[in-house]
Parts: structure tokens; C-alpha cells; sequence
């Protein structure tokens, strides 16, 4: 790979690490599995580098690299999980562990929580806009339109708040 694009990859990722990260957390059961996805996600990022075009920000361009790479692998964990449980011939409820830092506000656990009970579109588009990520940016990531996304975000919202409350 050339020096440019290597240099464009190092700092796409020096500014957008921690996002990436984050969205990685989300799909993840734990602090271990969110580093082994992370790093499946550079290693696509990387080899997808060449046939970046420039249409979309970098950023945009990753954090939909990013979401693809949390779905495709999240779908053949269950996927691996339903046939385990078909050898086994137990009907099982499985529940994603949560692991978080024991310094993060409970609040905070809470949401990640609620968050992680979420179906995965809609856990893909509230971590882009928890991600502080305009309405506009959430459409061309995830392929809807901007009103979609809006309608979408708002529900979501009002499913955590009852979740948290309790409703």
C-alpha cells in the first residue's frame, strides 16, 4: 500500500479511534470481545483503504465499515449460538454479559444496558447519534432517509426512557 494511504489510515483512525471503539462496545458482551471486534474492524478498514472514492467522509466511510463488520459478526454469533443450542436441544434465552469499568456512573451502565437489549438497527442508529453525529451523516451510514432516521432516533429514545424507567 502507498505511503499516502497509509498516512490518510493512521490519521482517519488517530481522529476517529474512540468512536470506533464505542461502536464496537455496543455490539460487544464484554472488554475483551470489544477489542477482538475493534480489531477486526481496522483489518477491513485497512484492506478497504484503496477503493476509498472520497464520496462520503472518511469518518463516515469508517463508521460504516464499522457497523457492517459489528453486524456480519454479530449474525454469525447467533447464527453459532442457535445451532449450539439445536445440538443441545435446550431452548435458552441468552443474554449478553455485561462487563463495564466499575468507575462508570451507574447511569451511564444503565443506558449501555438498555442499550444492548435494543434490536440491532436500532442500536446502530442510537450509537451514531449518542455519537453526537448529525442526522444527515446517520442517513448516508446507514442507507435511510434523513426523516427516517429522525422518526427512528426519537422512538428509540422513547423505548430507553421506558426501558429505564421501568415502563
Amino acid at each position: 500500500m502507498d505511503k499516502d494511504l497509509e498516512d490518510m489510515f493512521l490519521n482517519a483512525l488517530e481522529e476517529h479511534q474512540q468512536k470506533l471503539l464505542r461502536i464496537c462496545s455496543v455490539y460487544a458482551s464484554d472488554s475483551d470481545d470489544t477489542q477482538d471486534l475493534f480489531q477486526e474492524v481496522l483489518i477491513n478498514i485497512w484492506r478497504a483503504m484503496p477503493s476509498f472514492k472520497g464520496n462520503a467522509s472518511i469518518g463516515t466511510w469508517m463508521y460504516r465499515i464499522t457497523l457492517n463488520v459489528c453486524l456480519r459478526i454479530r449474525t454469525k454469533e447467533i447464527k453459532k449460538q442457535k445451532k449450539m443450542l439445536r445440538l443441545d436441544s435446550i431452548r435458552v434465552i441468552s443474554l449478553q454479559n455485561e462487563s463495564w469499568d466499575n468507575d462508570v456512573d451507574e447511569k451511564l451502565t444503565t443506558l449501555r444496558s438498555c442499550i444492548k437489549t435494543l434490536n440491532d438497527a436500532d442500536k446502530a442508529l442510537i450509537t451514531l447519534y449518542l455519537e453526537e453525529l448529525p442526522y444527515k451523516e446517520i442517513s448516508n451510514i446507514t442507507g435511510l432517509k434523513e426523516n427516517t432516521v429522525a422518526v427512528k432516533i426519537k422512538r428509540v429514545k422513547t423505548k430507553l426512557l421506558n426501558r429505564i424507567n421501568g415502563v
